[in-house]
């Protein structure tokens, strides 16, 4: 069930997935909502046997896993709500007007519809909220897309169980058949990010693996957009003020989210810059947990090795804390060999690991910031009275996705004004974000109708406005 997709069966999937788009398509939003709820229902039924799978495969245990599992199942009805609302398809109404300065203007009406096939390549450290039934699979169904999920290497076994639930509820809902399916291996996906097929393709991963299927989805015939969430180091900006009143409690608090799940996350905070004065990088040493923690598989385990090795012996880099090979390590540099050499030190290790990085002047912040690469989030530690704090506002809002204010990056929440993105390497699209009710506009494209009778517009364009819609008329 988990072998290898070959090309005969890849084509049949794409092929069913590309007739049930049709038919999916033109199904009203507001009809779309009861089967993303039914999705929502089954995955809460199917839970503890899923959750177990999980914890089988990934090891991330049994409360992390079922959070996760709450926060699918959030995504799948938040979702449903916003179709129903139908505010994200943009309804905007311009009626014929001959008196328009331009010269008379016709009966224009524009609205967002959906693209066609979507791909999406699982995450391998959100086994259920970025995998299988994750936002990607959810936001694409709910804009009118089919979906073909490309299933990851460290949980297969998870991936045909959430997908046989997944599509035991589309068929108990009506959906058409085909409008969900799942592939298994690495040139099923590159195979199926190629096919002409598919017009859109989502991932979350690796900026190899991610660059990889962007060239791809670049390189064909017909070029379709590629949504791809990469790699970030989230950079943390405290400040001296910010130091002096609270230092330990800032220290505290960073070693939390930087191990937290061990490291395992994307906006893990892997860089944080402290005032030399302020001596915070000598409470590292009795902030920092000893014990080893266990990461996803070997595969994550041989990467952060790896990548932990090469930070290590950069030169400029001293170690902080070090144990166990998978226990939380901290190591240390200045801003002075940073920007002497960005590129050695920003640079993601996917895992339990943070550099320190200590300056003289808090005009180092700005030049460090200025040299930042995209990045999904970048925080700041600061106080209300900071003179630095405006300007390093604006020049971070410049580099990142999320900007965040005596919070920490880890912790990603579904709602409307989220935005989960930023500039390359980041993501491949900095315009659109992979959480919140604003991913859904990753999967559509504007159409406007000229002069169209009323009877042939799609109904979120009528004067009678027959879904309710919010409309944006004249």
């Amino acid at each position: 069930m988990t072998d290898p997709t070959s090309p005969q069966e890849l084509a049949t999937k794409l092929d069913a997935a590309s007739g049930a788009f049709e038919r999916w398509s033109r199904i009203q939003p507001p009809d779309r909502a009861p089967v993303l709820e039914a999705i929502a229902s089954a995955l809460e039924e199917a839970a503890p046997k899923l959750v177990a799978i999980a914890d089988e495969e990934t090891s991330l245990g049994e409360a992390r896993l079922r959070n996760e599992m709450v926060r699918t199942v959030f995504q799948l009805r938040l979702f449903a709500q916003a179709v129903t609302q139908g505010e994200y398809l943009g309804a905007t109404i311009d009626h014929a007007d001959p008196e328009w300065p331009m010269g008379p203007r016709p009966d224009l009406r524009r609205v967002l519809e959906p693209l066609g096939p979507v791909v999406v390549f699982s995450a391998s450290n959100f086994p259920f909220a970025f995998s299988v039934a994750g936002g990607d699979t959810a936001s694409a169904l709910a804009a009118g897309c089919s979906v073909v999920v490309k299933a990851h290497s460290g949980h297969p076994r998870l991936s045909a169980a959430t997908a046989e639930v997944v599509q035991h509820a589309l068929a108990s809902a009506g959906a058409p058949e085909g409008l969900f399916d799942v592939i298994f291996g690495t040139e099923a996906g590159r195979a199926a990010m190629a096919d002409p097929r598919v017009k859109a393709g989502a991932f979350t991963g690796s900026i190899e693996a991610g660059r990889a299927l962007f060239d791809i989805a670049a390189g064909r015939p017909e070029p379709v957009p590629f949504f791809g969430e990469l790699g970030s180091v989230n950079p943390v900006f405290v400040t001296k003020a910010a130091a002096e009143r609270r230092g330990p409690a800032i220290v505290s608090e960073f070693v939390g989210s930087f191990t937290l799940g061990a490291g395992q996350f994307c906006t893990k905070p892997g860089i944080l810059l402290v005032p030399a004065s302020a001596g915070l990088a000598d409470l590292l040493p009795g902030a920092v947990p000893g014990e080893p923690l266990t990461l996803l598989n070997s595969r994550v385990r041989s990467s952060y090795a790896s990548g932990l090795d090469e930070l290590r012996n950069t030169a400029g880099v001293r170690v902080l804390v070090s144990g166990d090979p998978m226990a939380p390590t901290a190591l240390h540099t200045t801003s002075a060999e940073l920007l002497g050499n960005p590129e050695a030190y920003l640079r993601e290790v996917f895992g339990p690991a943070a550099l320190v990085v200590e300056y003289a002047d808090e005009g180092e912040l700005l030049d460090v910031a200025k040299i930042l690469d995209g990045q999904l989030t970048a925080t700041i530690q600061g106080e209300d009275d900071d003179e630095v704090a405006g300007e390093l506002i604006g020049v971070l809002a410049a580099k990142a996705g999320r900007v965040l204010w005596n919070q920490w990056p880890t912790g990603v929440s579904v709602t409307y004004a989220q935005q989960h993105g930023g500039p390359y390497p980041a993501t491949t699209a900095p315009a659109t974000t992979s959480v919140g009710t604003e991913a859904i506009s990753r999967f559509l494209r504007p159409v406007a109708y000229q002069n169209v009778p009323q009877h042939l517009l799609p109904p979120a364009l009528r004067d009678a406005n027959p879904m309710g819609i919010p409309q944006r008329v004249s």
